[in-house]
């Protein structure tokens, strides 16, 4: 009992163990981290909050696709009513993979496929 004891309380035997646990704690971090940053819907992924010019080029070719973003601006926003449209476009032409709304992967493309003889 006596030996048991002098391993539960903290001391040079009890430092020794507690420092034992902390670094299998902090393996799962920088995995999660990794998992976090790779986008489950691609690397060149555009969504709601983005801007720029890959922005204004998703909003050209969707004017293209006849009555998915009829009258949509082209400012390079990625906003409310471009998400609308991309997820129109999605639920229309079948596309599964991204999330609804979400230019990923798999939108860019079927879009890019049905754009492309149009001039982009």
């Amino acid at each position: 009992v006596g030996f048991a004891c002098a391993l539960l309380l903290p001391g040079r035997g009890g430092e020794a163990a507690a420092q034992t646990p902390p670094p299998t704690a902090a393996t799962p971090a920088p995995a999660a981290t990794a998992a976090e940053s790779a986008d489950p819907d691609g690397a060149g992924t555009l969504r709601e909050g983005d801007s720029g010019a890959e922005v204004a080029d998703l909003q050209q070719r969707l004017l293209r696709i006849p009555d998915v973003y009829a009258n949509g601006p082209t400012d390079g926003r990625y906003g409310t009513v471009l998400t609308e449209a991309v997820a129109r476009f999605q639920l229309w032409y079948g596309i599964r993979g991204d999330e609804s709304g979400v230019y990923g992967d798999d939108t860019r493309r079927d879009l890019e496929s049905r754009t492309a003889s149009a001039g982009g």
